[in-house]
Formats: C-alpha cells, sequence, structure tokens
C-alpha cells in the first residue's frame, strides 16, 4: 500500500508552505533528480522539494567533481526534470564560475535558469561575496537558497570533502554564513556535513528553512542524493549517505540476464514478435522474387 498521497491529490509546494511546515515543525523531505525519469519519481513519493544538484556532474555526467559541469549542462538537465514534476519545487543548482564574478553575472544566470527551464528557484553556495550574489538575485525576483558547510565547489579551498566546523571558530563562521544568506533573503539554506552541535546551536537563530545533509537531526529537513539513496551510483559514499535500495546490483543483474538471453537464443522469442497475415506475407514473397 503506498505510504504517500497520489500526486493529483498534493498540494503544490510553495515557499509559503514551506515555512508553513518549518513552523509546524513538519519534516521537509528533499532529494536531487537530474532528468525526466528521475523526477518522475521523486514526484511520485512524494517528496517536497527538487534539487537538480551539480552533483549530477559526477553522477551523470562522470566528471571527477563538481566544477566542470556548465551552464548549459545544468540547464538541460534541469529543464528534464522539470518536465517530470508536477507538485515538488524545483530548485537549481547555478554552476561553479556562473555566479561569482559579479551581481549583474549572478541575476543574469539566475535568470536565465528560471527563464529556459521554469525552475522555482536556484542554489548558491558559500557565504561572503555570495551573499551579495544571493541578496541581487533575490532582488531580482528568484527566490534562492544558499549552502553553507562542505560546500563541493569549493572543496579544495576548503581542505577536500570533508566535515566543516569542527573548530569552534569555523563553526562560528559557518553559522555567520548561514545567518548572513538568511539576512539576504534566502528562503532556505543547506547545512552539509556540519556536526550537529553546530546545528542545534544556530537553529534557533534560523527563521528560514534549513535541509540538512550530514548535518544531524536537527533540521527541518533532509536532501540525499537521488544515486546515492538508491545504491546507483558506483562510489564510495559520504559517512551521512543512508542507502535506501541497491539499484546498480539489480540493473547490473538485469543487464547480464538480457545479455546472456540473447546469446543463448532465448530472447527474442515468437511472443515478441510483430507478424502480419498471411496473405500479406505470401504477397510480399511474390513481390520480392519480381524484383532484380
Amino acid at each position: 500500500m503506498s505510504t504517500h498521497p497520489d500526486s493529483a491529490s498534493r498540494a503544490q509546494t510553495t515557499l509559503t508552505s514551506l515555512a508553513e511546515q518549518k513552523a509546524e515543525r513538519r519534516p521537509i523531505v528533499m532529494v536531487t533528480a537530474y532528468d525526466y525519469p528521475s523526477a518522475q519519481i521523486a514526484d511520485a513519493a512524494g517528496v517536497d522539494i527538487v534539487l537538480v544538484g551539480d552533483s549530477g556532474a559526477m553522477t551523470v555526467l562522470g566528471y571527477d567533481s563538481t566544477v566542470p559541469i556548465t551552464v548549459e549542462e545544468m540547464l538541460v538537465l534541469t529543464a528534464a526534470a522539470r518536465r517530470g514534476l508536477t507538485t515538488p519545487l524545483l530548485v537549481a543548482d547555478l554552476p561553479f564560475g556562473s555566479y561569482e564574478l559579479s551581481d549583474e553575472q549572478a541575476v543574469a544566470t539566475a535568470q536565465r535558469f528560471v527563464k529556459t527551464t521554469g525552475c522555482d528557484a536556484v542554489k548558491i553556495e558559500r557565504g561572503g561575496t555570495t551573499v551579495d550574489r544571493a541578496r541581487a538575485i533575490v532582488a531580482a525576483g528568484i527566490p534562492v537558497m544558499g549552502h553553507v558547510g562542505l560546500t563541493p565547489q569549493t572543496a579544495v579551498s576548503i581542505g577536500g570533502y570533508r566535515s566543516q566546523g569542527r573548530t569552534a571558530d569555523e563553526a562560528l563562521g559557518v553559522c555567520r554564513s548561514a545567518l548572513a544568506l538568511q539576512d539576504a533573503g534566502c528562503f532556505a539554506v543547506v547545512f552539509e556535513a556540519i556536526p550537529s552541535d553546530v546545528t542545534d546551536a544556530v537553529m534557533p537563530r534560523m527563521q528560514i528553512p534549513v535541509i540538512g545533509i550530514g548535518a544531524g537531526s536537527g533540521t527541518d529537513g533532509q536532501v540525499l542524493v537521488f544515486h546515492d539513496l538508491l545504491g546507483i551510483y558506483d562510489g564510495r559514499p559520504a559517512k551521512f549517505v543512508k542507502q535506501y535500495a541497491d539499484l546498480r546490483r539489480a540493473m547490473i543483474a538485469g543487464v547480464s540476464a538480457y545479455a546472456e538471453d540473447v546469446r543463448s537464443g532465448g530472447y527474442p522469442k515468437e511472443e515478441h514478435a510483430y507478424a502480419m497475415p498471411p496473405e500479406e506475407s505470401a504477397r510480399l514473397k511474390e513481390l520480392l522474387d519480381r524484383e532484380p
């Protein structure tokens, strides 16, 4: 029996409904998706937010990190996800190098994503000058989701893919960034790979929804990467990942069974083939016999 409401009966997720979920302490569910079928699955599962993350650089496009993915590639992924969604809020990651240069660049990139893909909001990483970029995009009428802690776009400069805020001074920096993004008008902020103590310390000051990924249970919601939670991605998962299925193994088994069936003559059989009426088949043979 299904444990989630049918999409036809679910209300559209909005910025207002997310704020209400936070106020009512109803956990917010966010998941990444990068194409039409994965978005359809997320939609059918009843999630609140779908993020077209730049993590698609690694899980879908095969890059070694999130840095190489281009605006054009992210536009394709986001537009595909849009076509698969009905009720979740759709958020698109702005890729590395597409918003840092200036407020003008940030606004132009955000506008391109909204106009081209139909996404509902964009996400940008870090505090610092990114706070100014967030403020500019919000002022242009586009909702922005912030992201602090482990920020994959700048993983090299922060010591690699490791948890952030493990000392009081580092943690204070994470908290300040989160609060600055809130003050800049972000509608939500992602906390990634920070100690639960940091989350618990700053949450009383957070008036907007906080989505955690490796940030403990004190946030307003959680996000996981589609390919991680379903066991599709062939890579070592982060400590915070909980795998809910082992689809990669099942997919390999299915394709292997198909290959063996073809090689052994087990597929296709008569039931997999189309047939002509006998008289048409006979006539075709006659016509072919007349061909030079």
